[in-house]
């Protein structure tokens, strides 16, 4: 327990020095916007936080379920958004997480109590927790309904995907992953979800639901300039290289690439049945297509940093691919710790180039070079866990088929030579036959 104490000490001075105070921005959007709406009657995407020009952007069926905020006090609010952000990334920790430990023979609270103060270091989440964004929750939806629903075949297999879909857009990459991976039934189970959902919001809000897929889902210029450093898609890549003109038919071929990619890497995750890689895949190419995605969006990276760690933890891989696989866990991690691009904000030539695209950058990188759990990995003789969201850990070894090998030893008993020697299953003398 002491080794916990010391790292979430050294966490939190990390985070006293380190971390940005955002006074919970976003949940005072959503809380300004519900009395807005339903206090004062306004029209919901006319309001704008009181001394800037951010409002809310969210489709109906999320102001529908934010709708309540009207009943509570701010502290409760804030509360609230803290409390439910800090439980779903313990569910989602335990998901992805407790496999590696099972494999590695880890103590359970001991090793989450060390993942869960490396949790609260990593930039995206402990950004979303000071915006009071929605984030976590999303991943939650999506992370459980992959982990328990979808791949053990169970009828309600996509509920949470279209769900997170019907929230914010766009977890909707999730029902492309479903697509292409052939899980019929799931993917229109989420589809289904999102569309009764957002029925329901546009019976519930009808004017809002109008406004909303009429207008404002169209007018990107609501949530921020694009070339803005937090803003770490393909579109802020391209709009810092090319400032101030974004160049969009490059932007547009590179989203087409980036498909390309993702198509080609997740159908050959899920064909090697390793449901996380899949995951961690289809979460960064979310990333980098969407129009927009701040840094505390990247929430959306926390399972490949996952499948790195899995990686650099196997001993059952060649030591120097471990080795390289434990930098380049370390690389990813520390980065997305360390608020880079902040650095080199409106510095957009010579190193800022590299500087303000640095997660951008990475993602690209693991976008081709995540490893994907295969028979190579654990050599000739063994093949990929069964269990589709094991990501990686020793594979199970092949086995002789049993009924032949029956049939084998029954044939040397019946062939023995009349000097009482059997012959081997393999056809080598044995030893005699007690009383033979």
């Amino acid at each position: 327990m002491l080794t916990v104490a010391g790292v979430w000490l050294a966490v939190g001075g990390f985070l006293a020095v380190a971390a940005a105070h955002n006074g919970f921005f976003d949940l005072k959007v959503y809380y300004g916007a519900m009395h807005y709406w339903i206090d004062r009657g306004g029209d919901i995407y006319d309001y704008l936080t009181p001394g800037t020009q951010y409002g809310f952007t969210y489709p109906p069926f999320a102001a529908a379920l934010m709708s309540p905020m009207v009943l509570i006090s701010w502290n409760t609010a804030i509360v609230i958004s803290v409390a439910m952000n800090v439980l779903a990334m313990l569910a989602i920790l335990t998901w992805l997480l407790k496999p590696v430990f099972q494999r590695q023979g880890w103590s359970f609270w001991y090793a989450m109590g060390i993942a869960g103060a490396m949790a609260a270091a990593f930039e995206p989440i402990r950004e979303t927790v000071n915006f009071g964004q929605v984030n976590i929750l999303l991943l939650f939806l999506v992370v459980g309904d992959l982990m328990l629903l979808v791949r053990k075949g169970n009828r309600l297999g996509g509920i949470g995907i279209g769900l997170a879909t019907a929230i914010k857009l766009t977890p909707g990459v999730f029902i492309l992953y479903l697509l292409i991976t052939k899980r019929w039934r799931a993917a229109a189970v989420s589809a289904a979800t999102a569309t009764a959902a957002t029925w329901a919001a546009a019976t519930f809000a009808p004017d809002a639901s109008r406004v909303f897929w009429t207008d404002a889902m169209w007018n990107t210029d609501r949530v921020g300039s694009p070339t803005f450093v937090s803003n770490q898609a393909l579109t802020g890549l391209v709009g810092r290289l090319f400032n101030p003109d974004p160049m969009k038919p490059l932007w547009a071929l590179l989203v087409l690439i980036t498909l390309a990619v993702w198509y080609w890497r997740a159908r050959r995750a899920i064909k090697a049945r390793d449901e996380v890689a899949g995951l961690a895949l289809t979460g960064l190419v979310g990333c980098m297509v969407s129009p927009i995605t701040w840094i505390h969006h990247l929430v959306w990276v926390l399972p490949s940093i996952v499948v790195l760690f899995d990686y650099a933890t196997d001993r059952s891989l060649d030591p120097r691919r471990k080795r390289n696989l434990a930098i380049a866990f370390g690389f990813s991690f520390a980065l997305l710790c360390s608020r880079t691009p902040w650095a080199f904000h409106a510095k957009f030539d010579g190193l800022g180039l590299i500087g303000s695209n640095a997660y951008i950058l990475l993602m690209i990188g693991l976008l081709f070079g995540l490893p994907i759990r295969e028979p190579a990995d654990t050599g000739a003789a063994q093949r990929p866990s069964e269990d589709p969201g094991r990501s990686s850990g020793p594979a199970v070894e092949d086995v002789p088929d049993l009924v032949d090998l029956d049939r084998k030893v029954t044939a040397a008993f019946d062939a023995k030579d009349v000097d009482g020697t059997m012959r081997s299953v393999g056809g080598e003398p044995s030893r005699p036959l007690v009383g033979a």
